[in-house]
């Protein structure tokens, strides 16, 4: 392959992934919406100190962490679905949220511990296979996202946001390939 050939099919990945980003704007996990910054004013990428509320029953952590996870204040729902998850740590929804709102935040690193622990509840489900899924195409690896995908489609062939994610990846795979 000549440079000029490579660097054509180089630019045309790149606007593939470009717009496979947009696109995740519309798609995606089972939480929410996407991006932002704090509503409080705060870096996105901060997980919020919130060591002063006294959260004492998993019921309020979780109806705070959901509350700030909808407006995109991933740092105040991080920590909140971080302290459901001490409170309670079995309880499942509070480690989907938690690795949801680290993966917003672009804290990779601490949403795979999160997925691992997720997984060690609840096993193999659709959720954790979609959001994993989800997780790996924000990062870009989108041959992990499909193959986690196809994973929850084989649990839940119905499952409309799989179904989605899997259209989504697939619609930005062809358009970088065009």
């Amino acid at each position: 392959m000549d440079l000029a050939a490579g660097n054509h099919v180089g630019n045309r990945l790149v606007r593939g992934l470009a717009g496979a980003l947009i696109v995740l704007a519309l798609g995606g996990c089972s939480l929410g919406n996407f991006g932002g910054s704090s509503a409080f004013g705060g870096a996105p990428t901060r997980i919020a100190d919130i060591s002063g509320q006294g959260i004492s029953t998993v019921d309020d952590a979780l109806a705070r962490a959901r509350a700030h996870f909808k407006t995109n204040d991933f740092g105040y729902s991080a920590a909140y679905y971080k302290r459901a998850a001490e409170l309670a740590p079995q309880n499942a929804e509070s480690y989907v949220g938690l690795a949801a709102s680290y993966d917003r935040l672009g804290r990779f690193d601490l949403s795979d511990r999160v997925y691992a622990s997720l997984h060690r509840i609840s096993g193999d489900s659709v959720q954790y296979f979609n959001n994993l899924g989800y997780s790996f195409m924000l990062r870009g690896n989108l041959r992990s996202a499909l193959v986690n995908f196809r994973k929850a489609a084989a649990l839940d062939p119905e499952n409309l946001v799989v179904a989605n994610n899997i259209r989504m990846l697939s619609d930005a795979v062809a358009r970088s390939s065009a």
